[in-house]
């Protein structure tokens, strides 16, 4: 091989490797597909981190630790709906005075993409400022549909 050929050779492995890169950056950043993160549907992880609901007969969730990125948040995020058992929403709508209320946005981080669309169709949510929670590094908001047993939450580092 003549020098030219392998000049062009070099050059051509040293390219590879940094186009590689490049593209898993961009990959990484814009987050897995729709089809890559799914929602979970266990309750125990909720209940623990919401005990005043009680036990819940149902849950559509997703945490924002629910994917293969490369640099995980060191921060959870835990988002999604959730079903009282029966009577929970009454005992709770009886003691406390909740106002109407409903969620500022509908799902606007990645991780959540495989909840838009879900959920109670007309919810009539109603929320109480008591239930929810704000501190140093943790924030839990729950909203609940009047009209089901159904509750929206989204909650920041909620076992913290």
């Amino acid at each position: 091989m003549d020098r030219r050929k392998w000049i062009v050779a070099a050059a051509g492995m040293a390219v590879l490797p940094i186009w590689w890169v490049m593209r898993q950056g961009a990959d990484a950043s814009e987050g897995p597909s729709e089809a890559e993160v799914e929602w979970r549907t266990d309750t125990a992880p909720l209940e623990q981190a919401f005990p005043l609901l009680g036990p819940l007969t149902n849950a559509q969730w997703v945490s924002s630790r629910d994917d293969d990125r490369t640099l995980p948040s060191p921060e959870l995020v835990i988002s999604g709906f959730c079903r009282l058992g029966p009577g929970k929403l009454a005992e709770l709508t009886a003691a406390h005075a909740f106002v109407s209320e409903g969620p500022a946005d509908d799902f606007s981080s990645w991780f959540e993409r495989p909840l838009v669309g879900e959920g109670p169709k007309d919810p009539q949510w109603i929320r109480l400022q008591e239930l929810d929670r704000d501190g140093s590094g943790y924030t839990t908001n729950l909203w609940f549909d009047r009209g089901g047993d159904t509750v929206r939450f989204w909650a920041l580092n909620p076992y913290g």
